[in-house]
């Protein structure tokens, strides 16, 4: 349970004893029920509209928040899983195959974190090595070959940092990629999903259409992270959370990304099939728009799209 949700839970529970109490012996008429049905509805209303920027980077780590395998379940028919860079080893940190979303055959490649200590273990906790990014280069130029769009789904804390991933050339892997995407040749979405941190996402993350769920956030760096280096204190998250302008409302007028899927009230994970089906339609919506494009025009509004990110001023 979040902090932010304890007096809305303390509320359901005494609710849920008022009415287990009233159906053997009526103290309560229906509509004084009704009433402390719909105080609890203003409640959350209250406390899930005026959330901050770190209550919101909590929801996109919830526990239970639907996970890149959740996704390719719920929203990819046929899915034929890929492994191996054909260099090194599969990275499980990214799963990538050949599926259909919404009756269109594509490429889905995503980063998945793991539900559970022994899947968190295999995942790496969702920091893929510099393998996995091979990989998905790799699938991206199957895809490519054969003229089928591409989905890749984000959600990492970053790209592993390790010794071992430095040594198999993890800089390098993720510059790669940035520039082998630029030049794909067929509609690429991506999707955020939870955590978007550094090169760890954007090595993944060049695409025509950024499609972004409202409590997800893309960042230069965690909310941690930023307070260590700038304030030498990691408890300082909150506030780096709010000065990193990382969330959605942020992003979407700077046009770093294109689209925000509105969640249900207090995060995906309180209505996941509903969150599935817009990320489907968007998705879809996404190809079908871009199919109508040549390779060339295609090509030429990626580049244009990301040149013209952000504000300046100049005096």
């Amino acid at each position: 349970m979040l902090e932010h949700e304890k007096q809305i839970k303390d509320y359901e529970r005494t609710l849920s004893e008022v009415k287990e109490q009233n159906s053997s012996n009526e103290l309560w008429s229906e509509d004084e029920i009704a009433g402390l049905e719909k105080k609890l509805e203003d409640l959350k209303t209250k406390v899930y509209s005026t959330l901050t920027p770190w209550q919101r980077v909590e929801i996109s780590r919830h526990p239970k928040r639907p996970r890149s395998v959740d996704y390719i379940k719920a929203i990819c028919a046929n899915f034929n899983e890929i492994h191996g860079d054909r260099l090194y080893r599969d990275d499980p940190a990214i799963i990538a195959g050949f599926c259909e979303v919404g009756g269109v055959k594509c490429m889905v490649i995503a980063q998945e974190k793991g539900c559970d200590t022994e899947s968190r273990l295999k995942r790496n906790f969702g920091m893929p090595h510099p393998e996995g990014y091979r990989k998905a280069l790799r699938c991206m130029k199957l895809a490519e070959k054969f003229d089928l769009p591409i989905l890749t789904i984000l959600d990492t804390p970053g790209a592993f940092a390790g010794l071992a991933a430095e040594e198999r050339g993890q800089g390098w892997a993720i510059a790669n990629n940035l520039m082998e995407m630029a030049g794909i040749t067929v509609p690429i979405a991506v999707l955020l999903i939870g955590e978007g941190c550094s090169g760890g996402a954007l090595g993944m993350g060049v695409g025509d259409r950024i499609i972004m769920l409202e409590h997800a956030y893309y960042s230069v760096i965690s909310p941690e992270g930023c307070a260590s280096i700038l304030w030498k204190d990691s408890q300082k998250k909150e506030t780096a959370a709010a000065a990193l302008k990382m969330q959605a409302e942020d992003l979407l007028p700077l046009g770093i990304v294109d689209q925000v899927i509105e969640e249900p009230q207090g995060g995906a994970h309180h209505d996941p099939d509903t969150v599935f089906a817009d990320v489907e339609s968007a998705v879809v919506s996404a190809w079908k728009d871009l199919s109508t494009l040549s390779s060339k025009e295609l090509l030429d509004k990626r580049y244009e799209k990301f040149r013209h990110i952000g504000e300046f001023e100049v005096e």
